[in-house]
């Protein structure tokens, strides 16, 4: 890394490092209800990638100083299978994890790809106070079909954090979809990010990744 590079790096991690604090503290301010609880967040994973996996071990250490994370694994993971279950299954074990978490901190529901879209069917039939979708999968992979049906059904204020090269979520399609949702929504884009937020081998990843957190930050700080 040259030294241009690092400098660059520096001052983004500490650019988001304010941000988050501002974030988290400056809600408190706000009225009369006290200092801000740390959220609760129930940290769902994609199709192909569980809890162990290195995408979401490094979130949930980054998540985790915002809040109390709880990652888990969907059946079909536990037992070692690669083929998800059926929708009725995955939000039935969502909702286990959720009654467990569920205390009197805030609650939050993020998930990577297809958690996050398990979790927005979740909050339809579980109370919680906000959504994290990273990478929301608005196409399926095949078929192409969308699925914007839950995202226009959800009344769960929601964050979209996602990828400019995302093929399972073009941001222009998702630029139709987001005012005719009911929630309020917030999105943060990744430029260059795929469906994994990874911007390539030519940009640092470290700074994209403080610029996500930080973006993370300022949503719950409204929650």
């Amino acid at each position: 890394m040259t030294n241009a590079t690092a400098s660059f790096v520096d001052v983004r991690r500490r650019a988001a490092r304010e941000i988050r604090t501002a974030a988290l503290t400056g809600a408190a301010s706000r009225g009369s209800r006290g200092p801000v609880k740390s959220p609760m967040i129930v940290f769902a994973p994609g199709a192909g990638a569980p809890s162990s996996s290195e995408w979401m071990r490094g979130w949930t250490e980054r998540l985790g100083t915002l809040g109390t994370i709880v990652p888990f694994d969907y059946r079909y993971q536990l037992a070692g299978r690669k083929r998800p279950d059926p929708l009725p299954t995955l939000i039935a074990r969502h909702r286990e994890v959720i009654a467990s978490a569920r205390g009197k901190a805030p609650l939050v529901l993020a998930g990577k790809s297809m958690g996050a879209r398990v979790g927005c069917h979740a909050s339809l039939v579980e109370p919680v106070d906000a959504l994290i979708c990273f990478g929301y999968p608005l196409k399926a992979a095949g078929s192409g079909k969308l699925r914007d049906e839950v995202l226009l059904a959800l009344r769960t204020q929601v964050l979209f954090v996602q990828g400019s090269r995302d093929p399972l979520c073009p941001l222009e399609l998702l630029a139709k979809i987001r005012p005719r949702m009911r929630c309020r929504n917030v999105l943060h884009v990744v430029e260059g990010g795929d469906h994994s937020l990874k911007v390539g081998k030519r940009t640092p990843q470290a700074p994209v990744d403080e610029a996500i957190l930080a973006a993370v930050a300022a949503f719950l700080g409204t929650v």
